[in-house]
């Protein structure tokens, strides 16, 4: 099974082609586009910005793939069809509904979330087989969920109001840090101690499985105004601790209450080595394997998306012509297909229409 991927979700444009064969999956290729350099003067992403460089450079990279993956050797196209931007999800969508239409191949959307799931995997080279336990931080999105079976899904808990991503960008912002904001505080916590300022861990022991870090923000604020000569690496040291605590140890507790030995950590923020660390070490002290999305696919890329495509469709799923992109698209739970899908009924008379415009 060899799918192409594609992924717009937001202000990254990536391709990728993926192989699975039996329970193995290989990352054939793979391009991603960044886009920090030209909303870094806006401190952050700018829609209509991103809109314009998905149209303008996908195309040339899918077109860049196909001499290394002959067309006729693929067996399927896969996009991301939310959630994120709703303008950047039409970009890839449009696109890849229009390329696997002309090459009379099956398309698959995939939710951009499960493709954070199936990272931890992909960077080893397997497709999900068992109960795990994942928490996925990200710039938009904090959620831990409990995967009790392939493609079965229960979200435990997820964020009331600012992502741990997003908090990082906010907090680097109100210190007069430069875009993006995760990496900088990064950077100067390793100067500083994580112990030097007491911060509140938010919903640590609120007894279920939801976070918040709009008060931690407000807290950092208070701090640094009311204390001008305050050490800014001791400040975002402290931070990087009172963020991360909450996030491990609600993980480490949830996947104690539903009694799994896998925990996986994934989405952009998991590229903060403190961060790795300290899950690692809380997922040995408890006696859990714990899997960390490699750096090549913790952030928004096509490689996910296609691995969890090549899944589905080894299980027969496929989208209708007419699925449209959800910006706020939710994460199924209880082994739901793909989004969109149908009953049998409607995918083949959908199918048989597609075979007359072909």
């Amino acid at each position: 099974m060899l799918v192409l991927g594609i992924e717009t979700s937001c202000d990254e444009t990536s391709v990728a082609v993926v192989e699975k064969r039996g329970g193995t999956l290989t990352v054939i290729r793979q391009e991603i586009a960044s886009q920090i350099e030209l909303h870094r003067a806006f401190g952050g992403v700018v829609p209509e910005v991103a809109t314009r460089q998905h149209l303008l450079r996908l195309d040339p990279m899918v077109r860049g793939m196909l001499p290394a993956v002959p067309l006729a050797d693929l067996d399927g196209v896969a996009v991301t069809v939310g959630p994120g931007l709703a303008t950047s999800l039409l970009v890839g969508a449009s696109y890849a509904k229009s390329f696997a239409l002309a090459a009379g191949q099956p398309w698959l959307g995939v939710n951009h979330l499960e493709g954070h799931l199936f990272s931890p995997f992909l960077s080893r080279g397997v497709a999900p087989d068992g109960a795990h336990l994942a928490l996925i931080v990200s710039g938009g999105h904090t959620l831990l969920v409990h995967a009790p079976a392939p493609f079965d899904y229960r979200v435990l808990g997820s964020t009331l109001d600012d992502a741990a991503g997003e908090s990082f960008d906010k907090v680097a912002k109100l210190l007069g840090l430069p875009y993006p904001g995760g990496p900088e505080v990064e950077r100067l916590a390793r100067q500083g101690n994580p112990a030097a300022v007491a911060f509140p861990r938010g919903m640590l022991d609120s007894g279920d499985f939801n976070f918040s870090f709009s008060g931690l923000k407000t807290s950092v604020r208070t701090h640094w105004h009311k204390e001008r000569r305050a050490s800014l690496p001791d400040i975002c040291a402290s931070f990087q601790q009172a963020v991360t605590e909450v996030l491990v140890k609600k993980t480490m507790r949830a996947a104690r209450q539903h009694n799994v030995r896998v925990v996986t950590l994934s989405g952009g923020v998991s590229g903060n080595q403190f961060l790795c660390a300290a899950f690692a070490q809380a997922a040995e002290r408890d006696g859990l394997t714990a899997l960390v999305a490699d750096p090549r696919y913790s952030t928004d890329n096509a490689a996910m998306i296609a691995a969890v495509a090549a899944c589905r469709f080894e299980r027969g799923e496929r989208s209708p012509w007419d699925l449209d992109v959800n910006p706020n698209l939710r994460l199924a739970g209880g082994g739901e297909s793909a989004p969109g899908m149908g009953n049998s009924k409607v995918l083949k008379l959908r199918s048989r229409r597609r075979e007359a415009l072909i």
